[in-house]
Parts: structure tokens; C-alpha cells; sequence
């Protein structure tokens, strides 16, 4: 089964993603691991990426889409996939309807989490990290035992500049107008399912697999 993963920042793409990758035994593919398995392995689009990265520039489009291309042809993903992070723009979503053509295939499910955006703020600006083990934690549904200290090194929490409040929405912001239009595009083609995001994480869980017609 091929499903793509959508919803905004902070709304649990990646954790879902993980429980519907062992729960069906598919690949849970992010953007991050395909850059960095690209470059690790110097395939050509990599190394490509490895430019921009290494300059602090985004990586373009086509450049992406080509390693989305290398990874979805490779072996592993034969048996399925869960798309964590790409597509992100009507463009890029066009082009995997382009990848999986020249692969003789198509997309099976498109999930959307919806999350309002007071919680997703909640979500992403309680958070706190460890600067030693990169441990983490939430202010409201995951405190230390002591402020500011980890529970697991001992080490200084620490809030990342991504998490604060006027950066996460002006993040929100940018999902909205970049990649909400998806849901329209994937509801059109009748692949999207809404899941409601602001439920425990094991029902979000559960929703989600009884949308795909699977059993917890």
C-alpha cells in the first residue's frame, strides 16, 4: 500500500507514520531520511542536494523530486510505503503522480490529521529538548521531574528557535498557504480520509486503520 501523510506542523505525521509502518509492515519514508540516504549513498541527485545543503540554500524542487525518484525505485519500497513530508506543494504532488507512473503504480490513501491551530501552537511551542541527549519533552504533557533538567543526563533543556510561539505561526502560515491547498487536490482525485488529530495518539491510530480497512 502506498499512502501519503499530510497535515500541518506539530499535528503527529511522523509518529503516526512509525505506529502504520509497524503495525503494517511498510517503509516509513520521510524527507530527511531520503537527503540523507541520498547523500550517504553519493547517488547522483544527492550529491546534487549536498551542494545546497552545504551552503545553507533550499534544495530546489527538481532536486528533490529526483531523490524522491531514486527512492521510491529502490527494492524496499516494492511491498509499500508512508510518505512523511513530500509532497508539500501542488507541484511536487504532480510529480509523484508522474514517479509512481513511470513505476507502474499509483497512490493507494491519502491521510490528512487536522489539528486547530491553538493546539498545534500549544503543541510546538511547549516543547523542550535536551542539548546533551536530544531527549523530549513538553512543558504540559511531558514535564521533567525538574524544571529545565533532563530526566535521562541530567542535562539543560533548552526551547529551539523553530518552537517559539511567533516562529511556529508564522510556520503555520506557510503550511496554509503552500500545502493545505493539497487536501483539495487529494480530495478531488478521492484518495484524502480527515483524521482528527486532537485525540490520544493511540486513537488517532486506530482511526486512521480503520480508514485503510486495517484492524489495530
Amino acid at each position: 500500500m502506498k499512502i501519503v501523510m499530510l497535515g500541518p506542523p506539530g499535528a503527529g505525521k511522523g509518529t503516526q507514520a512509525d505506529a502504520l509502518s509497524e503495525k503494517m509492515e511498510i517503509l516509513h519514508i520521510s524527507t530527511g531520511d531520503m537527503f540523507r540516504r541520498a547523500v550517504k549513498d553519493q547517488t547522483a541527485m544527492g550529491l546534487e542536494a549536498k551542494k545546497y545543503m552545504d551552503s545553507g540554500a533550499l534544495v530546489p524542487d527538481e532536486v528533490t523530486i529526483g531523490i524522491v525518484r531514486e527512492r521510491l525505485a529502490m527494492r524496499d519500497c516494492a511491498k509499500g510505503f508512508i510518505l512523511d513530508g513530500f509532497p508539500r506543494t501542488a507541484y511536487q504532488a504532480e510529480a509523484l503522480d508522474g514517479i509512481l507512473g513511470e513505476l507502474e503504480g499509483a497512490m493507494d490513501a491519502v491521510i490528512y490529521i487536522s489539528v486547530d491551530t491553538e493546539t498545534l501552537i500549544g503543541r510546538l511551542s511547549g516543547r523542550r529538548i535536551c542539548k546533551n541527549c536530544s531527549a523530549l519533552y513538553h512543558v504540559s504533557y511531558n514535564p521533567p521531574k525538574k524544571e529545565g533538567v533532563c530526566d535521562k543526563c541530567g542535562g539543560e533543556l533548552y526551547q529551539r528557535d523553530d518552537d517559539q510561539e511567533e516562529t511556529v505561526r508564522r510556520r503555520l502560515e506557510v503550511y496554509n498557504s503552500q500545502t493545505l491547498p493539497l487536501v483539495g487536490y487529494y480530495r478531488d482525485k478521492g484518495l484524502l480520509t480527515e483524521i482528527h488529530g486532537n485525540q490520544r495518539r493511540e486513537k488517532v491510530t486506530e482511526d486512521i486503520l480503520a480508514a485503510l480497512g486495517r484492524s489495530g
